[in-house]
């Protein structure tokens, strides 16, 4: 029977290791690209250190220096969960909490000659809970070879209480005394296993613990001077909590971390030393530089005082007054005065004329032909007499800003236009649209509206 039992806890484990693996395949290749690269000597804020566990598996009342009070155990389920706090890279705090049945016999009593007498047959334990806190350590991560650990051991030992409620048989089946209250009492628990990496947030974890308890009532028979104990050997998953970008603490090697960062800085400094390097041969060339300009500077061939390099005149004569840039200094030149522009009562009588008489198309900014003598006898005096003209076109408030003053650019613009086409010179004539902003009347009646559509004309 015990070997059976054995046989079949194996098989879970192995079962639970091969379903875990094939579950975790996907994940273990998709967010292993995107884990965070944690630095040594950073703190734990760059690792997940907090994980919660779930566990099942065969319990017996010895542990592995057997139990002298029955002399056949017979394996039963148990199961459990934890909580775990890692605070370095090898020491953890752990939570246990588990709950299951204990029972043995005394079917093999010639097997234990050391046994006391005993006058039960057997019995059955409900242990209703034992919690515990145990302080764990790891050793894979001390691999100076590798960066991130797979398979990790680890020990762990601590203090609990367990609570447990015993039954005894004096024959098979036949209860003989059973506790009418709960029995709790302080334990030692005492642990080994493994934890076995299955993708970035989750781990195997396969173990066996040993619960030294500080008492004889487990059993319900008092068999002194030997304490009693029972021991679980399990197999469960442990899942990371936290970011999920984060490695666990637990599965990071800081020896060989240690090496890398090491390398790391080695090769930084070397790149370092090689940019430094580039950085001093140009500024070297660009001190070679400087030197050849400056040589520039200094050159003078035809003797003016000023440097070849600025020097826009080269070759001028000896003792010719130069300027700063080599070129001779201007000679003195008389200016000849401009005829003085005289305005007659007749040209302004002109200019009014066209002024009073322009139109335009209707609905257009092109002028009309009822305009043309006026502005033809205005275009003449423009070539005749070189004067200037500054055309102002203005419009009502009818419409938008924008379009408004678009509208009386363009008409005074199309006066400039056709005085242009008569031969009169574009240079001397200003066209300026002000839209709605120049009123001279009302822009409430139509009358009003009618002055404030104009093209102004001022000559100068």
């Amino acid at each position: 029977m015990k070997k059976t039992l054995s046989a079949l806890f194996i098989c879970g484990m192995i079962f639970l290791i091969l379903t875990s693996s094939l579950f975790a395949q996907d994940s273990t290749s998709s967010s292993t690209k995107t884990v965070t690269s944690a630095k040594l000597f950073s703190g734990t804020k760059n690792y997940r250190t907090f994980s919660i566990g779930v566990n099942m598996g065969m319990m017996a009342p010895e542990g592995v220096m057997g139990s002298p009070d029955f002399t056949k155990w017979l394996p039963t389920f148990g199961y459990g969960f934890y909580l775990k706090q890692q605070f370095t890279h090898t020491i953890a705090l752990q939570t246990d909490f588990i709950r299951g049945t204990l029972k043995a016999n005394d079917d093999n009593q010639s097997q234990n000659a050391l046994r006391i007498a005993s006058p039960f047959v057997g019995f059955k334990t409900n242990l209703n809970w034992a919690a515990s806190l145990s302080g764990d350590i790891t050793f894979e991560n001390l691999n100076w070879f590798k960066e991130k650990n797979v398979v990790i051991p680890y020990v762990a030992a601590g203090g609990g209480l367990a609570s447990y409620t015993p039954t005894v048989y004096r024959e098979p089946g036949k209860k003989a005394r059973k506790y009418q209250h709960p029995v709790t009492e302080f334990f030692i628990p005492v642990t080994a296993g493994l934890k076995i990496k299955v993708s970035e947030g989750m781990n195997i974890d396969l173990g066996y613990r040993v619960h030294f308890i500080n008492g004889d009532n487990l059993d319900g028979f008092w068999a002194r001077p030997q304490n009693d104990k029972f021991s679980y050997g399990f197999a469960g998953m442990e899942f990371a909590i936290g970011n999920k970008t984060k490695p666990q603490l637990m599965l990071i090697n800081p020896a060989a971390m240690m090496k890398k960062d090491l390398q790391d800085e080695n090769e930084a400094l070397r790149a370092t030393m090689n940019a430094n390097q580039k950085e001093t041969q140009r500024k070297i060339a660009l001190v070679d530089s400087l030197q050849q300009e400056l040589a520039k500077l200094k050159k003078d061939a035809d003797a003016d005082g000023v440097s070849d390099y600025f020097d826009k005149c080269p070759g001028t004569a000896a003792n010719e007054k130069v300027d700063g840039s080599g070129c001779p200094l201007p000679k003195t030149e008389v200016i000849k005065e401009e005829p003085k522009i005289i305005i007659t009562e007749q040209d302004m009588r002109i200019v009014n004329e066209a002024f009073q008489n322009l139109e335009f198309t209707k609905g257009k900014t092109t002028v009309d032909a009822k305009s043309y003598p006026t502005l033809n006898r205005v275009a003449e005096l423009l070539k005749t007499k070189s004067f200037s003209l500054k055309l102002a076109g203005h419009t009502d408030d009818v419409g938008s800003e924008a379009s408004n003053l678009r509208v009386s650019k363009m008409r005074a613009e199309s006066v400039k236009a056709y005085l242009v086409s008569k031969g009169a010179n574009p240079s001397r004539i200003e066209a300026i649209g002000y839209g709605e902003t120049q009123p001279i009347a009302t822009n409430k009646t139509e009358a009003g509206r009618q002055k404030n559509r104009r093209v102004e004309f001022t000559l100068y």
